[in-house]
């Protein structure tokens, strides 16, 4: 009988896999977290527009309306002490059941305990990926979206102007990632070779190591920082033209001034996290070509799988 080899998994599908894993297994769980994110991302949301009616209030002398602003923050601070809280809960089980499915299904490819140990470690980016970074990827999309939408309405000119912006640095998307990639596949290889290096290496090869790790966190970090201070420039020449445009416009009331200048900064600090996102999933897709958590599920091990 011929056997028919199943072609192994791209790091990108096992990232995928994983994630659709652990997302159905903990449907529940995660559902109530990321409705309180959401919750909390509108009431962000609204928060620009409340806050200039208050303003507008103050000047007027209606000092009822101005303080409904104060119940507005209250409840703002509630939902957010209260998804923190459901944080902890739901993504600490969900970690302590990965770890052990991570050991068994590592436990197939006759690795030594040292790479275990290290994709253990590795494999805690995927709880962090919900813990953190989808919620920051939820808040980001929902305020850079919401705000542009939001300044096409009250300032259309100031909107127009973030739709181009988007435009400009989704055209370097592609580019930024696939480099990114590679240099976390370098980091990580080094990473899971860390234990053999504390346990048997010599002064000159440990001083190589951790220079090597160095190289490659400095790297990865003056990459992000390199996105950071073109978007910084974007979000500037945006200020700059916004601001120029009020300045001649008739009849600008405080309120409105207010609303404007607090959208066009939720839309830059979503802008600011693109970069720390953008590592992150370059990172994913690398830990993908290293923990695989579906042959616990599945019981088998085909031989094209062993790294």
């Amino acid at each position: 009988m011929t056997s028919i080899n199943k072609t192994p998994p791209s790091s990108a599908e096992n990232v995928k896999r994983t994630l659709k894993h652990l997302a159905v297994k903990n449907g529940k769980k995660l559902s109530v977290t990321f409705l309180l994110v959401i919750a909390e991302n509108v009431t962000y949301l609204l928060y620009p527009v409340l806050a200039g009616i208050a303003i507008n209030a103050i000047l007027a002398g209606n000092a009822l309306t101005a303080a409904l602003y104060g119940l507005m923050i209250l409840f703002i601070w509630i939902l957010g002490a209260t998804r923190r809280s459901v944080d902890t809960r739901t993504f600490a089980r969900i970690y302590a059941g990965l770890a052990v499915s991570v050991i068994i299904a590592q436990r197939k490819y006759q690795l030594n305990h040292s790479t275990i140990a290290a994709r253990v470690v590795l494999s805690r980016e995927f709880v962090d990926f919900f813990e953190m970074h989808l919620p920051m990827l939820m808040t980001s999309l929902i305020s850079l979206f919401g705000a542009a939408i939001m300044l096409l309405i009250i300032e259309f000119h100031a909107g127009m102007m973030c739709v181009v912006i988007v435009i400009i640095l989704s055209c370097f998307l592609k580019g930024y990632t696939r480099k990114n990639e590679v240099l976390f596949n370098r980091l990580n290889n080094r990473l899971e070779k860390e234990v053999d290096y504390v346990h048997k290496a010599s002064t000159l090869s440990l001083n190589r190591h951790y220079s090597s790790l160095a190289r490659l966190r400095i790297s990865l970090s003056d990459r992000e920082a390199l996105g950071y201070l073109a978007i910084g420039a974007l979000i500037a020449l945006l200020f700059t033209l916004t601001i120029i445009v009020m300045t001649s416009t008739q009849g600008v009331n405080a309120g409105h001034i207010y609303s404007v200048m607090t959208y066009m900064w939720m839309f830059a600090t979503s802008l600011d996290d693109a970069p720390q996102l953008l590592e992150k999933f370059s990172q994913l897709k690398d830990i993908g070509k290293r923990v695989r958590t579906d042959d616990v599920d599945s019981g088998t091990l085909s031989p094209q799988q062993k790294p």
